[in-house]
């Protein structure tokens, strides 16, 4: 992937999560609306089910309570927040240092040991969720 097309793909993803969010906290505030397709068609919940909820309490200050709910939501507000000013400091300065980092870390994530071990942490937060009835 070039640099363009992953800086692209990624200020996308974001505003496009900003957007969902905003949406979510300002308008849905207490709606049981799903946009997850893996909890509408089975049933089940699945690994990232509650993660804009746990944004949303995050936002509120209710660390634990977000953490408790899915962990997801964490890393996934972590990303938002970091990832985009990374890009736009990059793409102002016409540095490439956002996409070396994202190629030696998918270099790192490819090795077989590490793969397993973050497939292990997506299983079990798919149980916690699960096992919470999400």
């Amino acid at each position: 992937m070039t640099r363009n097309k992953l800086y692209s793909l990624l200020l996308i993803a974001c505003f496009t999560g900003y957007a969902y969010l905003f949406y979510k906290i300002n308008y849905l505030p207490n709606e049981t609306f799903r946009v997850c397709f893996i909890k509408n068609v089975t049933g089940y919940s699945c690994p990232s089910c509650g993660a804009t909820r746990a944004v949303s309490l995050l936002l509120e200050g209710k660390i634990i309570a977000s953490l408790l709910l899915n962990p997801f939501g964490i890393l996934l507000a972590i990303v938002m927040t970091v990832f985009p000013l990374w890009v736009l400091t990059d793409v102002i300065l016409k540095k490439d240092s956002f996409f070396k980092t994202y190629t030696k870390t998918e270099s790192f994530i490819r090795k077989p040991w590490i793969a397993a071990i973050l497939i292990l942490l997506v299983m079990l937060n798919w149980i916690w969720n699960i096992y919470k009835q999400l």
